[in-house]
């Protein structure tokens, strides 16, 4: 073969080859971006009532339930665990749930917490309420101490987190009486807030049996009482807020339903 019949040859298997490369190219599967899972979102929990629909407070000076077909006030107390009272706080702000907590003074869980717990604070989201100092019962100790215990947590709540409590108190086991109410009254307390249901976490119980507690008190014009003290609590939340939803419960502060 001569120079020329050899070079035209040479094209022809390159060529060749080339067209097989490419075929072969063209059949390997190509690279594809994964398509996104849509996770879909649990809807948003009902809001608050507008501003405008707040009502005085009811006559009589104990507040225990609440107006209207769809409101819950989940109100917690105490502040033992500064961890629970985290928790609490992280899970208002992650769903929206709205918390009153009746605040004892004397527990390092409401200086630790408070740069968690300002915003919520501030928006009106959680709002803070005085439940005396050091969690005594009041209906045993001289009317100065009675006076003295409202009193450091109303100061206490004022310097730390900007806000007045008044009127809203929840005196500690619910004990009262005629002498209780004339210096609360006096201190400008005048919503003495008890309840109409309870988790029953004042004590260690196991998780189960607060959501239980949760199924029978999770009800339109119901004050729930619940504790920042205990774990099992923290355990739930993801239930509790499924209840809220499944019931079409508007969780409310004690402000947003009453006129102060």
């Amino acid at each position: 073969m001569d120079r020329r019949h050899f070079l035209v040859a040479l094209s022809a298997v390159t060529v060749g080859a080339l067209g097989l490369a490419r075929c072969g190219t063209s059949a390997q599967p190509r690279a594809t971006e994964a398509t996104p899972v849509a996770v879909e979102q649990p809807p948003p929990l009902l809001p608050p009532p507008p501003r405008a629909a707040r009502i005085p407070l009811p006559g009589g000076g104990v507040l225990s339930s609440l107006p209207g077909d769809d409101l819950l006030a989940l109100t917690v107390d105490d502040g033992v665990s500064s961890d629970v009272v985290r928790l609490y706080t992280e899970f208002a702000r992650d769903t929206g749930v709205r918390l009153t907590y009746f605040v004892n003074g004397a527990y390092a869980s409401w200086t630790e917490n408070q740069a968690l717990l300002r915003p919520l604070v501030d928006s009106g989201q959680v709002q803070l309420a005085n439940h005396t100092w050091s969690h005594p019962d009041l209906t045993k100790l001289p009317l100065s101490v009675v006076a003295e215990e409202l009193r450091h947590t109303h100061d206490f709540l004022w310097k730390t987190y900007g806000i007045d409590a008044r009127p809203y108190f929840r005196p500690p086991y619910g004990a009262h009486n005629a002498h209780v109410d004339k210096i609360s009254t006096e201190l400008g307390y005048t919503a003495n807030t008890l309840w109409s249901g309870s988790l029953e976490d004042h004590i260690v119980i196991p998780a189960d049996e607060i959501v239980t507690m949760a199924e029978k008190y999770f009800v339109p014009g119901a004050i729930v009482i619940g504790h920042l003290n205990h774990e099992p609590v923290t355990q739930v939340y993801g239930r509790l807020v499924d209840l809220i939803r499944e019931r079409r419960l508007r969780t409310v502060t004690l402000r947003d339903v009453y006129l102060s």
